[in-house]
């Protein structure tokens, strides 16, 4: 699959806090379409306040392809979900395998704490990878453990997990600390996917163009929305990184300006 894809985005209506109708979805698309991107796999929440349940987002899926359709815009909506990493274990593993991101089985895009960093989380994102799945950690980066100490993510990775780092963080509209942080992981070859997390169509919205542009590295620009994304979808190992990251606890100065401009 060819072009930009958003492996993280509340495109659905009526499942979580991100679209609250089938017109907003439709928005949030034509949005994301002028931004470049050709497909999104669409992430509601599961966790305790917003439970989606396999079936609800494959309904809710199904309503938006039908109404991008009719709307004559040429997304590709794919399925998946954002897990909370304590509800993974109150789902069976055909369940889990229906909410595989962007519709690949084997990937499961896991949601840690935003305040802390739970041993407990090491351990769903390990007992995940056991089980033959690949565990995807939405936005490490947001979170004040990891923005302290950044290497408490590799011993995920070097076990088999993926990062995703929000656009949000890596072009500056959330603020300074998860830009650093974003490109600290980056930079460290701790982060894999670039992805919106886009909740409506403005804000922390759909597209992932400034990001790119942002990251300076074309290569590694297309590497983490494109390369690293599609091969995701098409059940494709994941390509080499571009380039070369440095050693752990090192970081390159190249990166330093841009995360404070």
């Amino acid at each position: 699959m060819a072009g930009v894809i958003d492996l993280h985005c509340h495109i659905l209506p009526r499942v979580d806090d991100g679209a609250g109708s089938l017109e907003e979805s439709v928005e949030m698309a034509a949005a994301a379409l002028a931004s470049g991107t050709r497909a999104i796999a669409a992430t509601p929440h599961v966790r305790d306040d917003w439970p989606t349940e396999a079936a609800v987002m494959e309904a809710r899926v199904a309503e938006v392809r039908a109404a991008l359709a009719e709307a004559c815009l040429p997304l590709e909506l794919l399925t998946g979900a954002e897990l909370a990493f304590d509800r993974v274990g109150r789902l069976d593993g055909a369940e889990l395998a229906r909410l595989g991101l962007g519709g690949n089985p084997r990937y499961l895009l896991v949601e840690p704490p935003y305040v802390e960093w739970p041993l407990a989380f090491d351990r769903v994102v390990q007992d995940l990878a056991a089980r033959g799945f690949v565990p995807v950690v939405a936005h490490p980066e947001r979170n004040p453990e990891i923005q302290a100490e950044p290497e408490r993510l590799r011993p995920l990775v070097l076990g088999g997990a993926l990062a995703q780092v929000t656009a949000a963080s890596v072009d500056g509209r959330l603020g300074r600390r998860a830009r650093a942080s974003a490109f600290e992981l980056l930079d460290r070859g701790l982060a894999h996917i670039v992805a919106s997390d886009a909740h409506s169509a403005g804000g922390r919205g759909v597209g992932l163009s400034a990001a790119a542009e942002a990251i300076g590295d074309e290569q590694l620009a297309r590497w983490v929305t494109e390369d690293v994304p599609g091969a995701i979808v098409a059940g494709l190992p994941v390509p080499a990184r571009p380039g070369r990251s440095v050693e752990p606890g090192r970081s390159r100065r190249r990166w330093a300006w841009r995360a404070r401009a």
